[in-house]
């Protein structure tokens, strides 16, 4: 055995066991709580404090934003840390967010959210060599607040995008949601109050969008709405409340972030501050929590690995503030975007 597919083999073995470890209920909701395991800590990190923007290829190898502690740069964590893509041309550029299509050639391009631009960036790999290059900006507005985060809808080809700012009181306007078509042409959804985590469901009809509230400076209120999406025009109707975390378990106060279905519809959600990830039935009924050893201000997760059953999960390490940690644990079921990439 190589030294690469042992260390994919021990790294299999680690998942499993800490998916196992904690099993035990929670006592306040009778749910599990299971135990995630560390994948790359402080010291082994070749990633900054900002890492964000988890994203999955067809190959199921798993990505992340602010590689070597750089906003201009993306770069892969599983199997491997190595650079994804640098914007040389703009290095004032912030890539916080990472979704992968594949297009109707079969040429793998992978999608960067630009807070500081607020734009998107496509990178692509035409000789599917796992080297993307090829760089154009995607699409653009000047009037987007962001983007802070992205879901690709593989189906069409389409994009949507959420962004935010963080004010004292927050009001609508403090969020935006956004569409790019398969052509690049940007078009605004809708004004909310503070959203950040942005997903799809499995079949491409359902959008869920986290919108959060501020009072006095300080985090009031989180809640994951859920809208009737058309894939082909963009539009979305049916706002309605999909998940709320104060009365789920009383976490409010908790900043949604990352949110990633899987193939079965559940949502896994990035608890920001506490540490740990709550998975949602597609009824919005709370089914578990994942804690996280190594991170208690998680930011994005997503199902990636061999079978895209591995979903690692990102954050600023507890141990060292000014290093990236993932941590990882292994999912029953592959996730959303895994899944579609291979349909």
């Amino acid at each position: 055995m190589n030294t690469a597919m042992a260390f994919v083999a021990a790294l299999l073995l680690a998942l499993r066991a800490g998916s196992v470890a904690g099993g035990a209920p929670d006592a306040a909701r009778s749910v599990p709580v299971f135990e995630a395991v560390p994948y790359v800590t402080a010291e082994t990190s070749m990633f900054g404090p900002l890492i964000e923007g988890a994203a999955v290829d067809k190959s199921g190898n798993f990505y992340a934003a602010n590689f070597n502690d750089t906003k201009a740069a993306t770069g892969m964590a599983f199997p491997a840390q190595r650079l994804l893509y640098r914007d040389k041309a703009k290095p004032r550029s912030w890539f916080n967010a990472i979704r992968f299509d594949v297009d109707a050639a079969g040429v793998q391009e992978a999608y960067l959210g630009d807070v500081e631009n607020h734009r998107v960036v496509r990178v692509r790999d035409p000789g599917n060599s796992g080297r993307f290059a090829h760089s154009e900006t995607f699409c653009a507005s000047p009037d987007m607040l962001q983007p802070n985060d992205l879901a690709m809808a593989h189906s069409t080809h389409r994009l949507f995008l959420s962004g935010m700012r963080f004010t004292q009181d927050s009001v609508v306007g403090d969020g935006d949601l956004w569409t790019c078509d398969a052509l690049g042409k940007a078009r605004k959804l809708g004004s909310f109050r503070r959203t950040n985590g942005i997903e799809l469901s499995p079949d491409e009809k359902t959008l869920y969008v986290s919108e959060a509230s501020n009072r006095g400076g300080n985090v009031v209120s989180n809640v994951i709405l859920a809208f009737d999406v058309d894939v082909h025009s963009g539009d979305i109707s049916g706002k309605r409340v999909f998940a709320d975390f104060a009365a789920i378990d009383g976490s409010g106060a908790n900043d949604v972030d990352g949110m990633r279905a899987d193939a079965h519809g559940n949502l896994y959600v990035a608890r920001w501050g506490a540490g740990k990830i709550a998975k949602l039935s597609s009824a919005g009924a709370l089914v578990a929590y994942i804690r996280l050893p190594s991170i208690d201000e998680v930011t994005n997760l997503e199902l990636a690995g061999p079978r895209g059953t591995d979903l690692f999960a990102v954050g600023a390490c507890k141990s060292d503030p000014q290093k990236g940690c993932i941590d990882a644990y292994s999912a029953p079921v592959q996730g959303r975007a895994f899944s579609n990439l291979h349909a």
